[in-house]
């Protein structure tokens, strides 16, 4: 499979009709992009099912919130407990336990099917869902 790694929207165009929204829309998502590489993730697909897999050692499962609003699933990690007596007593501090937000545009027909927690690694199952309408369907030519 061949992979895009630039976008000229000019090359679409003549071909994508009704697409503006969506390209606009794109590229506002590159634009405000996080930086930041805190959680490290996966994501696997296969066929129409993607598995987002987060590693969140040290984090306990209370503390995080998965949600989805408006087309954007949000992880976030707010730690409830006071941990400054642990930290008082470590000698050094490798892993991080840290505060943070992690979200994801997805497409109309997608939806998130569960999530689970296991061995510091957090599995978000999706699933592309394709309506009727959208599946693909011959079209009769008639000889009029």
């Amino acid at each position: 499979m061949t992979r895009i790694t630039t976008l000229d929207i000019a090359k679409l165009t003549p071909y994508a009709l009704g697409f503006n929204d969506l390209f606009d829309g794109l590229l506002r998502q590159v634009e405000h992009a996080p930086t930041q590489g805190f959680p490290p993730y996966n994501i696997r697909q296969q066929d129409n099912k993607f598995q987002i897999e987060m590693a969140l050692a040290g984090v306990e499962l209370e503390d995080v919130d998965i949600e989805t609003a408006e087309g954007v699933l949000t992880i976030t990690h707010d730690p409830k407990s006071d941990k400054d007596e642990e930290t008082n007593n470590m000698l050094h501090r490798g892993i991080a336990v840290r505060k943070f937000q992690r979200s994801f545009t997805l497409a109309d027909d997608v939806v998130v099917n569960g999530a689970r927690m296991k061995n510091g690694m957090l599995f978000i199952e999706l699933e592309k869902i394709i309506p009727e309408e959208k599946q693909p369907k011959k079209i009769a030519i008639s000889a009029n």
